[in-house]
């Protein structure tokens, strides 16, 4: 089982993420890792979604051969789902600048 979190750039992204990081876009996402059950997990006051991904890891940290036993990798995989941003909400894709971080401070 590997549990995964993806957090929004801004609170205002948080509604594209829950639109398309869905666990069926996980699950196709990670159909080479063949996860018997994908869960979303919404965390609204993170602005995050947190996923769990059962039997991902070839058996688990004493039992897989694999190099990333504990699949710590598998988050990298997460940020690569490409997802489709509207162009009014570009601006919000170059992440928080301390100046303007109260929404995050607060």
């Amino acid at each position: 089982r590997s549990n995964i979190s993806v957090i929004a750039w801004h609170p205002d992204l948080y509604p594209v993420l829950l639109a398309q990081v869905t666990e069926a876009a996980v699950a196709q996402h990670f159909a080479h890792r063949r996860p018997a059950r994908v869960q979303r997990f919404e965390l609204p006051g993170l602005a995050a979604l947190n996923f769990v991904l059962d039997e991902v890891l070839d058996g688990g940290v004493n039992d897989a051969l694999n190099l990333d036993a504990h699949g710590k990798a598998l988050s990298f995989w997460l940020l690569d789902l490409p997802v489709t941003v509207p162009a009014a909400m570009a601006p919000l894709l170059a992440g928080p600048a301390l100046a303007d971080a109260d929404w995050f401070f607060n």
